[in-house]
């Protein structure tokens, strides 16, 4: 068996599979980076291959992490099957979707196909699940606020030593918050993107990272699929997706408005969206060392100042962005 970290809790990990689950391990490999502090593993052993989820107790929520797997089988969301679980030491033993993600499989040949197996089970995610009764906490507006945060702290102060003039924050937070807030609310993924959709041979595609769902806007898991931190499409073609997906949400009922507003509403949630994910980007190079993030910050800064420029409510940020912050991030990469 190769053993590929030297630290106390893998080996209390690698000792509960194989003293209590009795294990016959072969192979133990690190299987995902994450941008949480949970691990994952890919074990090989004598009873055949799972990925084993290390999220230390004092900084990740196991339990609601079975709790949601099971809300969202319970919708035909297709999650890994958990096999056995030691909530109180935070491990978990999982169903191996293989490595095969989204993301590394896309192309303009298999794009139509991939994304509209993606959207379908965003459909009955958005459909199946009844937030009356799910026990979900809310996309609120206090949580909305923290996000957006997120940005002006670790991205324009501790990176770029900039400060969002209050103005522009007493404006483009609630403009932002309030399209959130007005939007149809149905169980939310939150990181429903193609690093977390895994392309499998049946039932596509395998959906993870989950934990953290919330009752909250329509547009927002959408958003996060077509307008990916990780690969762009040109802007008819998410229009084309975005106004194929309203019209299964019209026919159900789920939204009343126009096309227009619905745009507005994936535009407005995709630059919070955006935002946030800038922020985490910094926060992940700055304080936990992981630094991959950062080629990502380009392209979501690009969605965000296309949608800045679109609105003319948001001018006076977009004309921050492109005067004070554009140049010293340049300097700055």
């Amino acid at each position: 068996m190769s053993l590929p970290l030297k630290d106390q809790r893998f080996s209390v990990l690698v000792d509960w599979l194989q003293q209590d689950l009795h294990l016959d391990i072969k192979h133990i490999v690190a299987a995902s980076t994450d941008a949480s502090f949970r691990r994952y593993f890919r074990v090989t052993h004598n009873q055949g291959q799972h990925i084993v989820m290390d999220a230390p107790p004092d900084k990740e929520n196991t339990g609601s992490f079975v709790q949601i797997a099971e809300l969202f089988r319970t919708a035909d969301i297709h999650v890994p099957m958990i096999v056995n679980k030691n909530i109180q030491q935070g491990f978990l033993l999982l169903e191996d979707f293989g490595s095969n993600h989204l993301l590394d499989s896309l192309h303009t040949g298999n794009a139509e196909k991939l994304y509209q197996e993606a959207m379908d089970s965003l459909f009955r995610l958005q459909t199946r699940i009844n937030i009356g009764l799910c026990k979900l906490p809310l996309y609120d507006q206090a949580l909305l606020n923290r996000e957006l945060n997120i940005f002006h702290d670790w991205f324009l102060e501790k990176r770029l030593g900039l400060v969002l003039p209050p103005a522009i924050i007493n404006h483009l937070h609630p403009l932002l918050i309030e399209s959130a807030l007005e939007q149809p609310q149905v169980c939310v993924h939150r990181d429903f993107h193609s690093r977390n959709l895994m392309v499998l041979d049946s039932n596509s595609p395998g959906i993870l990272d989950f934990q953290d769902a919330v009752i909250g806007p329509i547009s927002y898991d959408l958003v996060s699929l077509l307008r990916d931190c990780y690969i762009d499409w040109p802007n008819a073609k998410i229009e084309e997706w975005s106004r194929h997906y309203y019209e299964r949400l019209l026919d159900t009922g789920l939204v009343t408005v126009d096309f227009k507003h619905f745009s507005r509403w994936f535009d407005l949630m995709g630059l919070q969206r955006h935002l946030k994910a800038i922020g985490i980007f910094s926060r992940l190079h700055l304080r936990d060392g992981k630094s991959g993030y950062l080629a990502d910050i380009p392209r979501t800064m690009h969605y965000i100042c296309e949608i800045t420029a679109k609105y003319p409510e948001l001018m006076e940020f977009h004309t921050f962005l492109q005067l004070q912050v554009l140049p010293v991030y340049q300097i700055a990469l």
